[in-house]
């Protein structure tokens, strides 16, 4: 029995198939230009139409597309958290390495946490977190702070994080550490929670909203209560403060110096220079691993590993 034989020109060429051509309409191609203006324009200006007199949907695509695209970039660009981020050069014996100030950060154990706290910033800082527990389970971990805060579940995420892993995380607010910013603020290692003199600290209750059915707001309330006792309990633990006056004080705003964050217990220290303690760890034996002038190491430039550039931040 034999198989079928489609012809395959016969169907390319069939006319219910093939594209019809758009009949030819001037009015779509070119404007109508009012009989009373024509006298009056020169023919040597470019004349711009009103994209109203055309019932083209084309021709409105085309004259918005640059509008739109500018303003999609200037909106891209307001969206980003860093505008500008620098690019730093490393010399080592096999050649030069350039990196994102960040990510050379990131080789120094250090990790930063600056502008409110979303669901990105979460999975970044939690990747970050894990991949220096990888590293090296037993060095420390630099974390600054400069948040006004942000998503609740998203700043969860990253102290839960901070409690799980091995390496311990010392925390240093920089600017401020506002809202979900102050929790983190609190949640390092004790006695490794420092401040800048000029730095602020904000704690108060959780804020949100819903919208729906009178059952589900109903729910939605029961669940940010539930969120702020344990947002409570959690500033409690760590504070040593009485669960008491852990409610009372974020009942409301409550703004407070270094020195009064220091006295509530969310910060230990307040610090105007970096202790050499902290400049041995960021520059010290757990760097790149590449070689430096003798006298350059410190007393952390052990094992083998040196570093060719202090790094100050």
């Amino acid at each position: 029995m034999q198989s079928p034989v489609v012809k395959f020109d016969r169907i390319l060429s069939a006319p219910s198939l093939a594209p019809k051509p758009k009949p030819y309409n001037p009015r779509y191609l070119k404007p109508s230009i009012p009989s009373s203006s024509s006298s009056s324009l020169p023919f040597s200006k470019p004349y711009l139409p009103n994209p109203l007199q055309y019932s083209s949907p084309m021709w409105w695509r085309r004259l918005s597309r640059p509008v739109v695209s500018a303003a999609a970039a200037v909106a891209a660009s307001q969206s980003r958290h860093y505008g500008l981020i620098p690019m730093v050069i490393e010399h080592t014996s096999r050649g030069e390495r350039a990196y994102d100030i960040f990510s050379r950060l990131l080789k120094e154990r250090i990790v930063c946490i600056n502008g409110p706290i979303s669901d990105d910033t979460a999975s970044v800082v939690v990747a970050q977190l894990l991949f220096l527990e990888s590293e090296n389970p037993s060095k420390p971990v630099h974390l600054y702070i400069n948040s006004p805060g942000g998503v609740v579940t998203a700043g969860l995420a990253i102290y839960d994080t901070i409690q799980y892993i091995r390496s311990p995380v010392t925390t240093l607010c920089i600017g401020q550490a506002a809202s979900m910013g102050s929790l983190l603020l609190a949640a390092g290692a004790p006695g490794e929670r420092r401040a800048l003199p000029n730095a602020r600290v904000m704690i108060h209750q959780p804020s949100g909203g819903t919208t729906g059915q009178a059952a589900d707001v109903i729910i939605h309330a029961k669940e940010i209560l539930k969120v702020r006792d344990r947002l409570n309990a959690i500033y409690a633990k760590h504070t040593h403060q009485p669960i008491d006056r852990i409610e009372q004080s974020m009942d409301r705003d409550m703004f407070m110096s270094p020195e009064e964050a220091k006295e509530f217990g969310l910060i230990d220290e307040v610090i105007e220079h970096r202790p050499m303690s902290l400049v041995t760890d960021a520059v010290g034996s757990g760097g790149g691993g590449v070689d430096v002038p003798p006298g350059r190491g410190g007393s952390g430039g052990g094992g083998g590993r040196r570093e060719t550039e202090e790094v100050s931040v």
